[in-house]
Order: C-alpha cells, then sequence, then structure tokens
C-alpha cells in the first residue's frame, strides 16, 4: 500500500509541475514562409483570391485522393466555404472561410479544424510588388494552443510541422503560375 500510495504522489507532483511549467510557455504560434513568383502582382493575388484554387498547389489538398470537399458560396468573395472530410487522421474535417479580402493585397481566412480535434486558425495569403514581373507571396497561418495544451509547444515545432507544408504549397503556386 505504501509503494501505491508513493507513486500517486510521485505522478501528481509531475502533473503539478507540468501544469505549473504550461502557466509559462506562450500559447500562440506563427508560421510563415515566403516565394518569389515571376508573374506580375494583380495576375498572382487574381489566381490566389480563389480558394478553389487551393486544390491544385496546397499540400494538404492533395492528401487524400479520396477527401470529400463542399463549397458554398462565390469563390474570390468574403464569406465563401471550402469544406472538407477525409477519413485520414492526417487530413481530418473542417473548413477554411474567406473572411477578409484586400483587392490585390492579401486574403484572409478562418481555418477550423472539426476532426480529429476542433480548433481554430487565421490563415492570409499576401502579395507584394518586387519587379513589375516579379511578386513575393507570404503564406502565413497563426492561432493559439490553450492552457495546458500549450505544454505541447514543448514537444512539437509548429513551424516545422507547418511551414514545411507552406514552402510545398507555394513551390507548386510558383510552378502553375509561372508555366
Amino acid at each position: 500500500m505504501k509503494v501505491i500510495k508513493k507513486i500517486g504522489l510521485v505522478l501528481l507532483a509531475i502533473i503539478a509541475i507540468a501544469l505549473i511549467l504550461a502557466l509559462f510557455i506562450k500559447k500562440d504560434y506563427m508560421v510563415s514562409r515566403e516565394v518569389v513568383i515571376n508573374k506580375p502582382k494583380q495576375d498572382v493575388f487574381n489566381y490566389i483570391k480563389f480558394l478553389k484554387n487551393q486544390d491544385k498547389y496546397s499540400k494538404w489538398a492533395t492528401m487524400d485522393a479520396d477527401m470529400i470537399k463542399t463549397y458554398s458560396g462565390t469563390d474570390g468573395t468574403v464569406g465563401f466555404v471550402s469544406a472538407w472530410d477525409s477519413k485520414k487522421d492526417s487530413v481530418g474535417k473542417g473548413e477554411q472561410t474567406i473572411k477578409k479580402i484586400t483587392e490585390g493585397e492579401s486574403v484572409d481566412y478562418l481555418l477550423h479544424f472539426i476532426k480529429p480535434y476542433n480548433d481554430v486558425a487565421d490563415a492570409t495569403m499576401a502579395t507584394t510588388a518586387i519587379a513589375p514581373n516579379q511578386t513575393k507571396v507570404a503564406w502565413a497561418i497563426k492561432g493559439k494552443m490553450p492552457y495546458p495544451m500549450n505544454l505541447m509547444q514543448l514537444f512539437m515545432n509548429m513551424d516545422k510541422m507547418i511551414g514545411g507544408d507552406l514552402a510545398i504549397g507555394l513551390a507548386n503556386l510558383k510552378s502553375i503560375l509561372e508555366k
């Protein structure tokens, strides 16, 4: 009985330390990547503002060939929703909604993940002219991990987890637009 009590106290102490540690770990994360595309800014913007086009360049859109995609609203306008549903946990179920469009500059999205976990994040794609025929595209995702889930940031690097997928998507976008 004394051994079980000691084990219980040790486990309780470990949990208490973890919960206290989580109080001091950041809850916010932001991941972004950029690419330069050899096309005029307006041409690039006119392509990225349509959410359905992400199906052609986003790595996440290609992770499950059997994923069910549905759309509602008018693509390229505020309120348009692109939803997905996959049996694969790595893809899950969720939706992306266009929140704001700053014409010729940026498109802001709300990402709502439903399965395998319920969470929200914000995403932005922004264009900046570098030269008449060169455009920098920045793709960023930011979100929050609530307490005590923020403790997971000690073990997983959001930049490494998401950043590579953003970079692949941007490389695909560059390839499509420079054809």
